[in-house]
């Protein structure tokens, strides 16, 4: 059985898209970009298959959990019309299961991430709520060895000033500047090609779990810790 892995073909097409970006050369190279599609659809299913063994997602294939390689350029002042990576995205079910998982295949620019892409002000201020209150859990998670060997630190985009209605000498004050709550690992080109990258691809998502569980029982309960 042939091991599941991406393959240097893929980041070869990908790096001639990047040169050749325009409509002409991708519609005479269409047969070879459908034969790339289909090996990152055979990586996203085995990723697939082994999130599902640590969590429980909404996204049905491999194939549905990918992004379109074609751009939306309607409101972009950047007309070009490819992207030049293959990406996708596995949705957790329920609820009560907050967060999103999101791949990213380039050369150069091979991750895997996840968290709280654009929370809605609701759920900001929840969290904020939250970690004004007692940011312990969560700062524990944060310093623990599995989160920092394998993500370094919290990512996201924050504001310089205090967040409205919060106090700018709460102990958390660090953490309520956050308006996205994200993690990511990068690989480079050699780990992304070897035989073992499905395999670092799912632990990543595995090492998610903690801070996934802990902003999902934040998101879903009041104040007062009871389901909403």
């Amino acid at each position: 059985m042939t091991k599941i892995k991406i393959q240097p073909s893929t980041f070869e097409f990908l790096k001639q898209l990047k040169k050749n970006n325009n409509r002409d050369w991708f519609n005479a190279k269409k047969e070879r970009y459908l034969e790339e599609l289909k090996h990152i659809e055979q990586f996203a299913d085995a990723l697939l298959a082994d999130l599902h063994k640590t969590d429980v997602i909404e996204t049905a294939s491999g194939k549905k959990s990918l992004h379109r390689i074609y751009r939306d350029v309607r409101f972009s002042k950047d007309k070009i019309p490819y992207n030049t990576h293959f990406g996708g995205s596995f949705s957790r079910e329920g609820k009560l299961r907050r967060g999103g998982y999101y791949f990213h295949i380039a050369p150069g620019d091979t991750f895997i991430a996840g968290g709280f892409w654009g929370p809605s002000p609701e759920d900001l201020k929840r969290v904020r709520d939250e970690l004004a209150f007692d940011a312990k859990p969560l700062r524990k998670i944060l310093k623990s060895k599995n989160f920092v060997n394998t993500f370094g630190e919290l990512l996201g985009e924050q504001i310089k000033t205090t967040p409205k209605g919060f106090d700018a000498d709460n102990e958390a004050i660090d953490l309520l500047r956050y308006k996205q709550y994200l993690v990511k690992r990068d690989f480079s080109d050699k780990e992304a090609l070897s035989d073992n990258f499905l395999k670092e691809a799912s632990l990543t998502f595995k090492n998610m779990r903690p801070f996934f569980d802990y902003m999902s029982e934040v998101l879903t309960t009041d104040v007062n810790g009871i389901e909403k």
